[in-house]
Order: structure tokens, then sequence, then C-alpha cells
């Protein structure tokens, strides 16, 4: 053989050699095959590690307890047994180092992350101590009666009675059914009529409880006149019973017949019936 021969042979040889060996190894088998597959036919082949157990070692469980305590005092030790986690101990103590102050249970509600099953949990154990409540509450029963017999004015008995003409809101809620808009109203309609000369002309306001009339009496009604010959036709429309056809009935009759003595003068006017009359005659002067 020439010396390019036997290089071929060689390499043929070495190819073979190189063949069989992995032949041989493909035999054997793959392990993490067998071990693949064994896990997928074999249930559960080795026993499971308990979770409690981590590296040998059993974890310890946090009992949580519930005894009262007062989350503006407590510690971090309390608060831990009560079921706290520590990022909430730490902003429990950063608030309380700010000068916040929990005056009720609910302001314990607040601390970021309390589920609402914890806060409950803890409600009932949640003991506010007298020296963070509000020093309003240190007023005896004496001065908080006093302050409210000022905010809320002691009503009329049944059978007394206040004068309608001139009386001011502070008088007029001491009425039973009567607060400060009632109040304000009786006081702007009277303004508005330029006084009162019968009970019933509360009746004129919107929503008025008739109820209360009762406790109104009028004595020496004086009312404000409205001038009817020299007013014009605007003014005399601002009061509650002179419309806009009446106002115009008033100053077309003044034009054709002179000034007016009576408002009899109108009562051949469709706009002047007599109970319109009637109603308006204390307020005119002529």
């Amino acid at each position: 053989m020439n010396r390019n021969d036997r290089k071929i042979a060689v390499a043929a040889l070495m190819l073979l050699l190189a063949v069989l060996v992995f032949l041989l190894l493909t035999d054997q088998g793959d392990p993490t095959a067998d071990v693949q597959t064994d896990s997928l036919s074999v249930t559960a082949p080795f026993p499971r590690r308990s979770r409690s157990v981590v590296h040998g070692e059993p974890l310890r469980v946090r009992r949580v307890e519930s005894f009262p305590f007062d989350p503006n005092t407590a510690d971090s030790a309390q608060l831990r047994r009560l079921g706290l986690q520590d990022w909430q101990i730490r902003n429990i103590y950063k608030y309380r180092a700010h000068g916040g102050v929990y005056r009720r249970k609910e302001d314990f509600a607040r601390l970021y992350g309390l589920t609402v099953k914890d806060y409950r949990r803890l409600e009932p154990y949640i003991r506010i101590s007298d020296e963070y409540r509000p020093a309003a509450t240190l007023l005896t029963d004496s001065v908080r009666h006093e302050r409210d017999t000022l905010r809320y004015p002691v009503k009329l008995a049944e059978g007394e009675t206040i004068v309608l003409s001139g009386a001011d809101t502070t008088q007029l809620k001491k009425v039973p059914g009567i607060g400060s808009y009632y109040a304000r109203e009786i006081v702007r309609y009277g303004e508005r009529l330029g006084g009162y000369v019968s009970v019933d002309q509360l009746d004129e306001i919107d929503g008025f409880p008739h109820a209360a009339k009762k406790y109104f009496s009028i004595r020496q009604p004086a009312t404000r006149k409205l001038r009817i010959n020299s007013l014009s036709l605007q003014e005399l429309r601002r009061h509650p019973y002179i419309n806009y056809y009446q106002a115009k009935a008033i100053v077309d009759y003044r034009r054709l017949k002179g000034p007016i003595e009576s408002l009899q003068q109108l009562r051949l006017s469709a706009d002047f019936p007599p109970e319109a009359i009637s109603r308006l005659e204390p307020y005119v002067e002529y």
C-alpha cells in the first residue's frame, strides 16, 4: 500500500471505532430519560417535604392573640401578638411620633394594610384612654345644657302666643314647627306686605305649617301705606296684592278719571273683585 492508502485506512478504522463507542453508550440508555419516565408512571416516588420544614428546621407559626389594648400606648411586642405585621407596627410608631392620636376606635381602621376582617377582629378589644379624648368632653352637663339651650330655643308651650307684627327670627323660632327657614320667610313676607293684619296671611307663604298659626296673635296692626295716586306702575307691582293688570288698571284710572279716593271706584274693573279690594284696603292711602 502506498502512503496515501495507509492514511485512508487509518481514518476509516478510527471512524469505525468511534461508531462502536457511540453504539455502546446508547445501549446503556439515558438516565435522565429513565427518571423522567419513572416520575410520570409512578405517583410520588419520594415522600413530599412538609411546608413546615425548611432546611431540616421546622417553621414557627405565630399564634395570634386577642386582648384589650390602647393603640396610643401599645408596644411592638403587644402589637405583634395581636397579629399585626412588622411594617404595620412601624407605621403605627411613625404615626404616633408625628403627633398622631387615636381618639376613637374608628381611627385605628385607617392603619394602612389593615383589612376589614382584621379590624372587626380587633375592634372589640380597642380601649382608648380618657387622656386622649377631646377636651370638650369634660364639659359638665349643666354647661352643655346651657349651650344647647342657646343653640336650640325652648319652644312655646300650648296656649302661649307671640305677636306676629314686629317679631324677629329669634322669637319666631320659638314657635313649634318653625325653624330658621320659615322664620326668615315670615319676616321677609311681612316686609313685602308692609305688616301683617291677620294671622291667616301666613297661609300665603308657600308650604307654611298650618298647625303653627295658633301660636301667633295680632295686636294693634300698623301697616306701611301705599300712595296709590302717586306710585308708578312698577312701584305698585312690588306689593304682593297687586299684579301687573291691577297696577295698570290703577294707572289708567288716574290718567282717565283723576285721583282715586276709594278702592271702591275700581270695583267695576274685572281685575278688582271684592276680595281683592278687601285685602288691599289696609295698605292703601289716598
